[in-house]
């Protein structure tokens, strides 16, 4: 028997927010502006780094596939303390300058070949809207290629191996203070041409 269409179901309220963050017009990376707001974002590659290859040819012009997703809540809202209001915060664009920042500092990836989505949320709704774009899309750098989203420890705090998205480029400067991985670049890149291939064939 065919279930009715429930709006305010939370597949339905997923699926609305993938739906308004595609319909949003990518912007070069390097060219954010700094605006107020939390929510979620999308990040685009459309380079020539060999990994990536399965990737770029699946992009077109629309830029369909992010390479991760990722979301900026308001102070307090990870904790479940006051949180400010979402419009009040600059969240948003910070977390994804931030992200320009690292690509800028790898050695072996350009800023010009990267571009951003993204969507101020209500904040209650931000979690969710994270978890359906990682569903929808499975993007290579939140399933395969970790650590790209990690902030600088600070000394004294280095705790575990080298995140593999700092192995495989390498450039931000506090990545070097972690051990070295078990597996070389090669290594992971053959894991992002294997899953780029299963993900998008």
């Amino acid at each position: 028997m065919t279930q009715p269409f429930n709006p305010l179901a939370m597949d339905s309220l997923a699926h609305s927010i993938v739906t308004e963050l595609e319909s949003m017009k990518a912007v070069p990376l390097d060219n954010v502006p700094r605006f107020y707001g939390t929510g979620i974002y999308a990040l685009y590659y459309s380079g020539e780094y060999p990994a990536y290859q399965a990737l770029t040819d699946a992009q077109g012009a629309e830029l369909s596939e992010p390479i991760y997703v990722g979301k900026a809540m308001p102070s307090g809202g990870r904790k479940g303390l006051d949180v400010t209001d979402s419009l009040a915060s600059h969240a948003l664009a910070d977390r994804i300058r931030e992200h320009a920042t690292s690509i800028r500092s790898a050695e072996n990836i350009g800023i010009s070949d990267f571009w951003a989505r993204w969507l101020v949320v209500e904040t209650i709704f931000i979690p969710l809207g994270e978890s359906a774009l990682i569903r929808e899309y499975r993007p290579v750098w939140n399933a395969v290629v970790d650590g790209f989203g990690n902030h600088d420890p600070g000394r004294g705090r280095i705790a575990g191996l080298r995140p593999r998205w700092d192995t495989l480029h390498p450039g931000r400067p506090w990545a070097g203070r972690y051990p070295e991985r078990n597996e070389s670049p090669a290594d992971i890149e053959q894991d992002v041409i294997e899953y780029l291939r299963s993900r998008l064939h």
